[in-house]
């Protein structure tokens, strides 16, 4: 079967689906398969929002996930407050393949975003009515696609940035130096390279793309857009399991981040906070070579 066919299939149950509930008032499709000439592949999921009377039937037993299948796994959000109205979702892995994250809406929400004069992002980024039995989704706006383009940073966000690239490196080399590796593994990762470098890695593509790329969850699509040589450099900092490889990451963290700082910064004309880097940078240099059974920091 062409993946085209397995996906319009999908879209069928699921309103057939919709369609044999009463409950069910309207379905919404959003994310990669409701955007025109959206990248999906054979691993895409389909999220789509339901809209129903009442959500806690839903919330109170997953059997209804079943109607799609032997689920694999599935984690469900708690219910919060969305537009002031209760909603939640079960992100669903089926173990045909099929992964479904739905999101669970009463009828008085659709109605809310409906009659909002601007569309939340999330619909804003594209957006497909597989089912509508009231009429519910008919005063939403059209989608312009941009919802979730990032804006450009401002000087202060900038700044702040690199200040905070050298704030979690100092935790890394901190607990390089301790011996701390699953700490500073952490910290290098989570903090280093996914809060602060992938940002600005964003940054850059965006300025090449005039505002107009709408990054992936966890720098997924990076690879398709970012520059070779950046490329390159980004599969550098990523280490192996001993303490040494660690430090070498951290500096490679570190030395493309400035880079692409730099350029970033003199695209926007914004001033690369080069004092920082110079004295954080000898900080740094200075914990790597500290004794390690050193009592004080000298």
């Amino acid at each position: 079967m062409r993946h085209a066919d397995q996906v319009q299939q999908t879209f069928d149950r699921l309103v057939e689906w919709g369609q044999a509930r009463d409950e069910v008032r309207a379905i919404v499709l959003t994310s990669t398969l409701a955007i025109p000439n959206g990248q999906v592949d054979a691993l895409s999921d389909y999220d789509p929002i339901v809209v129903v009377k009442d959500i806690h039937p839903f919330f109170e037993s997953r059997a209804w996930l079943d109607d799609f299948g032997p689920v694999l796994v599935v984690y469900r959000d708690p219910i919060q407050l969305y537009y002031g109205e209760e909603n939640f979702g079960c992100v669903t892995q089926y173990e045909d393949g099929l992964k479904i994250d739905f999101t669970l809406w009463p009828v008085a929400l659709m109605q809310k975003v409906a009659a909002d004069p601007k569309l939340p992002e999330e619909f804003d980024a594209g957006y497909r009515v597989l089912l509508d039995k009231d009429g519910l989704t008919r005063g939403l706006k059209p989608p312009t696609y941009q919802g979730y383009i990032p804006q450009p940073p401002t000087e202060e966000e900038y700044q702040e940035r690199v200040e905070l690239l050298f704030q979690n490196a100092t935790y890394v080399a901190k607990f390089l130096w301790r011996d701390d590796l699953v700490a500073a593994k952490h910290v290098l990762e989570s903090g280093m390279r996914q809060d602060d470098l992938l940002p600005m890695l964003v940054w850059h593509i965006e300025i090449d793309h005039v505002w107009s790329w709408k990054p992936g969850p966890y720098g997924r699509g990076l690879k398709r857009r970012l520059r070779p040589d950046l490329w390159a450099q980004l599969e550098k900092t990523y280490a192996g399991p001993g303490l040494e490889e660690s430090w070498v990451a951290m500096w490679q963290t570190i030395d493309l981040f400035r880079q692409v700082a730099i350029e970033v910064g003199d695209k926007l004309g914004y001033a690369y906070p080069h004092d920082i880097d110079r004295r954080a940078t000898a900080y740094l240099r200075k914990v790597e070579n500290l004794d390690r059974d050193a009592e004080v920091f000298a």
